[in-house]
């Protein structure tokens, strides 16, 4: 049986939509059906792995940092990239020109920077790709 992959491009970035979510959620689900998974972040979901994030508290709530158990998008990402270290096969190339519009070189371990040709080669690679735009 040939090997599938599936290829995402993603554009939201993090905590603004439920696409973001939603692509984790895929990408996960496809990992556990032993499916390998290229994810090309393009626009804000650069930010998704951005090392950066912090957890908070919640003043309104009363909770502190600990209580609230806030995730943080990088948190799925490393996650997911653990999931995806050899069989199958996690890839995630964020696109290098929209790290440097938002300045957010600083990624997590295993997110490499690339370009659009990058996601061109993905997609010829790919038994099914999924474009999931903003708005």
């Amino acid at each position: 049986m040939e090997k599938r992959t599936l290829t995402l491009a993603l554009m939201d970035p993090p905590y603004e939509s439920a696409n973001s979510t939603t692509a984790l959620r895929i990408i996960s689900a496809a990992l556990d059906q032993g499916i390998n998974v290229n994810v090309f972040a393009y626009e804000g979901a650069v930010c998704l792995p951005l090392k950066d994030q912090a957890p908070h508290a919640n003043p309104v709530k009363g909770t502190s940092i600990d209580e609230e158990e806030h995730p943080t998008t990088k948190a799925f990402v490393s996650s997911l990239l653990a999931m995806g270290n050899d069989k199958p096969r996690l890839t995630w190339v964020n696109c290098g020109l929209c790290v440097d519009e938002r300045g957010a070189a600083n990624a997590v371990d295993g997110v490499r920077r690339g370009s659009p040709a990058d996601f061109f080669k993905m997609v010829g690679e790919s038994t099914n790709t999924l474009v999931i735009p903003t708005k």
